[in-house]
């Protein structure tokens, strides 16, 4: 179930050749999608509907751990692009080793390049490649209070009394 939208970046560049030749507008967005909840379904949704693809970018573990810190992720990259595999919006995954998506997003060109409200446009990494052959670069509104940091502070307060 779903596994065969779990690409590298090699298989992914093939895939998005052949896409062109389609005339797809192909989206691409990124995240570490840990503890996957319903800002995130949302903010996925309403990435899809941009185009006729979309492309998700998945942090790796170690990725997310220089970001966030050792004891991120809480659910491994393997079980992240599992799940993410089984959402019908989402046509292919690709697991990245660094901390941007820079290099993934110069090799897959999309047409449009999205990310949550909590990112002010002009700071979205990979902005500068996007537009500079005409694509677009967008921010899809935040749902306010649904966060995995909001999630684990709550399991926290809750199960540490």
């Amino acid at each position: 179930m779903g596994k065969e939208k779990i690409k590298t970046i090699d298989e992914i560049s093939k895939i998005i050749e052949n896409l062109r030749k389609e005339k797809k507008v192909v989206v691409f967005t990124n995240g570490c999608f840990d503890m996957l909840h319903g800002g995130h379904i949302k903010y996925l949704y309403d990435a899809r509907k941009l185009g006729d693809v979309l492309v998700i970018g998945l942090n790796s573990d170690s990725s997310i751990r220089r970001i966030k810190g050792e004891k991120r992720p809480i659910i491994n990259q393997e079980e992240r692009a599992y799940i993410l595999s089984s959402l019908e919006m989402i046509d292919f995954i690709v697991i990245f080793d660094e901390d941007t998506p820079y290099e993934l997003i110069k090799c897959i060109k999309p047409d449009i390049l999205v990310k949550g409200g909590d990112w002010d446009v002009s700071k979205i990494v990979g902005k500068d490649i996007v537009e500079s052959y005409g694509g677009k670069v967008l921010s899809i509104p935040y749902v306010d209070g649904k966060s995995t940091t909001n999630i684990i502070k709550r399991i926290l307060d809750v199960y540490s009394q």
